[in-house]
């Protein structure tokens, strides 16, 4: 009940609204007057012709209407209504960008009502490359696309969330449940060992900042790593497309900031037409989808008595709380409910207008979000965005300019500590959380009330603010100047208030042990991009060619303190009231980056295609002499499906075989990284504060360098219904930047240096789209994306010297764990057993841990249907992962001591000659190191596979005789998740919240 009428507190006033409006428009004339019309050469005898151009989910509006062989013109307005005078005998040809052009003559009729049909995208569809803009079938580069239909159909806050599983060759993991929180985004593996490895984000232009702006002081224990992912500030609903490049040829023209592909996002435009009007608002509930098995109170009482009858203790010891009578020995929680079980709910509103002329368009849009988390406590993320842009060309077209600005803030409201991992290991029968006054209770000191945690605080604000303006003049037919110039500004503000308030009163402590983190970050970064490009035909051939540079400079300061000793709690959030405070960081960088890039494409007879990139970088980041590298790329396509003996094959619609190779490199180093640096002595001597050196000197940092490769066959059967992109790449990356051990005596360990070492990374890619049904009234398409990746680790000298000895091997990939290898419990001892590698009859660290375990997903992807049957529309996408993971033993005590257990302990060893999946209950120090040594072994990796439906979308157009259009629909994401894994949500860590199902209702009117 209380959901439907939280549902219904935006779903009745919309359905209100929407009345009040039919009625409004009732007596609205049947045709409206086209927002433009053109009345030239209409020297002879006119007929007004009218009707309506509508495509399966409706009018279109701005659709051009024009008399052929005339300049007398029209398009339709916003309910795809048109007039036009036209003689009989004339021809009228209606086109609009996207469809097939159709011409209809004119008889003695006075209504022609007209129905387009969408061209199949590959044969026309353009993709943006970044700096060039290229025809589908024409690009000889790994480029794919995701459209903003794909993304409006999913209730997401961040547009990651969108792609995950939708493109293939990228990878998407999220850090965290919470909104918010970071992503960890791979596209074609993991490149460097330890240098960043993070694509590269374009926004209109605009690269965007990456920096981990949030200390992990300040945030880390609720935001994993201290990771905000600066998507986070842009509404979904606001992006046009996204193409993602991932070869040599796609993003070598990026060079160095391309290195490790790159994810162009394109923010919508007014369109031609008279000015619309759209009011989107939408709720949704949010859960968890999967709970872990743990002991009820019966089972877990019986497995502590176990412990200890097997341990010989007789008699239960005076702080072993659950069993000795000091709990209630029939009390039961769930505490996985009552901590993060609770139904978290969003609200969203969001409104935008656009419209504009034959010269100029505009679109302006807001947006406010927030949502709750399903933790106990009004805990909250708040958006706030705006977006405007506009775009003006002359009426010659050689002019065009644009700017557009995205402006957002967010504020996040959570607890410091993300207490999810407490519920695994409460004890189900733990004492009441609350006194019957409300306060927390301690239950006479016997433990620790999670909830407690709650009274610590995580508070941060983030503001943004990016400005794109673009200039282009065309100076000749074959050459035309742009500019680009873009500014991008971010701020973050948190902090983290621990109050003696969640520390047990009988410990006596006051507000002077009270403390506060508080960090301040803020990125200001600016980029202009003079270019010139054009192009011309000789003969059966074309060329274009482009030549540009870039000049980039960005900022990032940041300092972190914490308080301590305040005078009252009061105070807490006030660092000049602490009695001390100290600065954790201060830190202030600057980054320099410089480039001049050219591409030369040739297209002959429209089937073979030769496309050249060549960069030269200059980066802040290496030292003298070493600050320039030069990277290019070649790649090439042929469309055979354009020679004479395939032309009119009637099953073979489109075929093209492409390849690339080309060279990048990467500098997400960090900036300094080369220089001599100190660090300020927390002493002083005689009243003289020191300085320690932190790094040494290294002139010859240089360029990590990375070898790509790839080829791929695209093709098109039974008149572009089946459409198929398999692809195969290998990429090598060089001179990896790490650090190599250095003696003692130096006074360092390590010196960041380049690394003779390789890492590969390939894989096959596979995309696959049908059209199974292609009805006036209902079509039914089908696209599959899959992803086959590999990385391995081929070369590192002295390895087992390095700081990465116990971390990676040569052959394996760099997700990997060096573990024991567990053989199973011992039926005569009843204790975990593992694999003694050099039969020294101990297990050791050193000597032992040679299991290794890949925790790289063998292979991921989505199978997508989207149905539409009249004013109906379905979408929904499974998202599909194999790979292996931390089992439920993960961060988990023995079983044995006082902390709830997974029902998969019950399988335990009992008596001499048991065969038990578990060892016995026991916490002595032989049961401990075994179980130590089994959480670090295979025993603690599981199957980690899963099958998620990662979306599912209604809608449904209401057939309204009005100007105003209305869409109701029911999206879910996360619906449901099926998977052999036992602990917990296998796509993150136990202990950290994992993603939500939501289930959200919304409608959109537009007028």
């Amino acid at each position: 009940m209380k959901t439907i009428l939280f549902f219904g507190r935006w779903f009745v006033p919309g359905i209100t609204f929407l009345l009040v409006l039919s009625a409004l428009y009732s007596f609205a004339p049947a045709h409206a007057t086209p927002s433009h019309v053109s009345e030239e050469n209409t020297n002879f005898v006119q007929e007004p012709i009218t009707g309506t151009v509508y495509d399966i989910g409706g009018p279109i509006p701005g659709v051009t209407v024009r008399v052929k062989g005339t300049a007398l013109s029209t398009i339709t307005n916003e309910v795809g209504e048109y007039t036009i005078k036209a003689p009989p005998g004339s021809t009228l040809v209606f086109s609009y960008p996207g469809y097939e052009n159709i011409e209809i003559k004119v008889q003695d009729q006075f209504v022609i009502d007209v129905e387009l049909s969408e061209i199949i995208a590959l044969q026309e569809a353009v993709i943006n490359a970044g700096y060039y803009t290229v025809k589908d079938k024409e690009r000889t580069g790994s480029i794919s696309k995701i459209t903003s239909k794909e993304i409006e159909n999913q209730p997401v806050n961040n547009v990651l969330e969108a792609l995950q599983g939708r493109v293939p060759g990228l990878d998407i993991v999220p850090t965290t449940g919470l909104a918010g929180g970071g992503y960890t985004v791979r596209i074609r593996g993991q490149n460097s060992i330890a240098a960043g490895n993070d694509p590269l984000y374009i926004v209109d232009g605009v690269p965007l900042t990456v920096n981990d702006m949030s200390s992990q002081a300040v945030s880390g224990a609720v935001l994993p790593g201290g990771t905000i992912n600066p998507l986070n500030l842009i509404d979904p609903s606001l992006i046009e497309s996204i193409e993602v490049l991932k070869d040599a040829d796609a993003t070598a023209i990026y060079g160095s900031r391309g290195a490790n592909g790159v994810i162009l996002i394109t923010t919508k435009r007014g369109k031609l037409g008279k000015t619309s009007l759209t009011v989107d608002i939408s709720s949704s509930i949010n859960n968890v989808t999967k709970f872990q098995d743990l002991l009820n109170t019966e089972q877990y009482l019986k497995m502590r008595r176990e412990a200890f009858m097997n341990d010989g203790i007789l008699e239960y010891p005076s702080n072993a709380y659950d069993i000795n009578g000091t709990w209630d020995p029939n009390r039961y929680t769930d505490w996985q409910r009552v901590i993060f079980g609770n139904p978290a709910h969003s609200n969203t509103v969001r409104l935008n207008i656009s419209g504009g002329g034959s010269q100029t368009r505009f679109y302006v849009g807001g947006s406010f979000m927030k949502e709750n988390t399903v933790f106990p406590k009004d805990y909250n993320y708040k958006r706030t965005s705006v977006f405007s842009s506009i775009h003006h060309n002359s009426k010659n077209n050689k002019l065009q300019v644009g700017l557009s600005t995205n402006f957002g803030v967010d504020n996040n409201y959570l607890p410091a500590t993300d207490i999810s991992f407490r519920a695994y290991h409460l004890s189900p029968n733990a004492p009441a959380l609350f006194m019957e006054d409300g306060a927390l209770n301690w239950e006479n000191s016997t433990w620790n009330n999670p909830f407690a945690d709650l009274e610590s605080e995580y508070r941060n604000k983030t503001k943004r603010l990016q400005m794109n303006s673009s200039l282009s003049y065309q100076l000749l037919h074959w050459l035309k100047f742009s500019t680009n110039v873009g500014y991008n500004y971010n701020t973050l503000s948190d902090n983290k208030t621990n109050p003696t308030s969640r520390f047990n009163p009988a410990w006596g402590l006051t507000s002077a042990s009270s403390n506060l983190f508080i960090g301040d970050s803020d990125t200001e970064s600016w980029i202009l991009e003079p270019q010139l490009d054009g192009g011309f035909k000789w003969g059966a051939s074309k060329f274009s060619y482009l030549l540009g540079a870039t000049l980039q400079e960005q900022a990032f300061n940041q300092i972190v303190m914490l308080g301590l000793g305040f005078p009252t709690d009061f105070l807490l959030n006030n660092i000049n009231a602490a009695e001390t405070v100290m600065f954790l960081n201060i830190t202030e960088n600057k980054y320099r980056y410089i480039a001049g890039y050219t591409r030369l494409n040739y297209n002959l007879n429209n089937k073979y295609f030769l496309n050249l990139t060549a960069r030269r970088d200059g980066s802040s980041r290496f030292g003298p002499g070493n600050k320039f590298a030069n990277f290019g790329a070649i790649g090439a396509a042929w469309i055979f499906s354009n020679e004479l003996f395939l032309k009119n094959n009637k099953i073979l619609s489109f075929g093209k075989l492409r390849a690339s190779y080309g060279t990048s490199g990467n500098d997400q180093i960090g900036d300094y990284q080369y220089l001599s640096t100190y660090t300020i002595n927390n002493s002083s001597y005689e009243g003289n504060i020191g300085l320690s050196p932190t790094r040494l000197f290294n002139p010859n940092f240089a360029w990590e360098k990375n070898k790509k490769t790839a080829i791929a066959l695209e093709l098109s059967f039974l008149n572009n219904r089946i459409r198929l992109e398999a692809e195969y790449y290998n990429s090598i990356s060089e001179n990896q930047l790490s650090g190599i051990p250095l003696p003692g005596t130096t006074g360092f360990n390590i010196i960041n240096s380049n690394l003779n070492a390789s890492v590969e990374n390939s894989g096959w890619e596979l995309s696959v789209q049908s059209k199974n049904i292609d009805k006036k009234s209902f079509v039914w398409e089908t696209s599959l994306a899959l992803s086959i990746p590999r990385t391995k680790l081929i070369k590192y000298p002295d390895l087992e010297a390095s700081p990465y000895s116990n971390l990676l091997e040569i052959g394996y990939p760099l997700n990997i764990l060096k573990m024991y290898e567990f053989t199973g419990v011992n039926p005569d001892t009843g204790l975990f057993e593992f694999k003694d590698f050099n039969g020294d009859g101990v297990i050791s660290p050193n000597d032992d841990r040679k299991f290794i375990v890949d925790l790289s997903p063998s292979f991921l992807g989505s199978l997508t249907n989207d149905l539409k049957f009249k004013q109906f529309n379905l979408a929904f996408s499974f998202y599909f992962v194999k790979k292996k993971g931390r089992n439920e033993f993960y961060g988990v005590p023995n079983a044995g001591s006082l902390s709830n257990q997974p029902v998969s302990v019950l399988n335990n060893w009992q008596q001499s000659g048991d065969h038990a999946s578990y060892q016995l209950y026991s916490n002595s120090n032989e049961a401990v190191t075994a179980y130590s040594n089994f959480t670090s072994s295979s025993g603690a990796i599981s199957d980690a596979s899963f099958l998620r439906l990662r979306n599912l979308s209604i809608g449904y157009d209401l057939p309204l005789q009005t100007l105003a259009k209305c869409n109701i629909y029911l999206q879910a994401q996360n619906l449901f998740l099926i998977t052999k894994f036992k602990g917990g949500d296998p796509e993150i860590a136990q202990g950290v919240l994992p993603p939500l199902r939501k289930i959200l209702i919304g409608t959109k009117i537009n007028f």
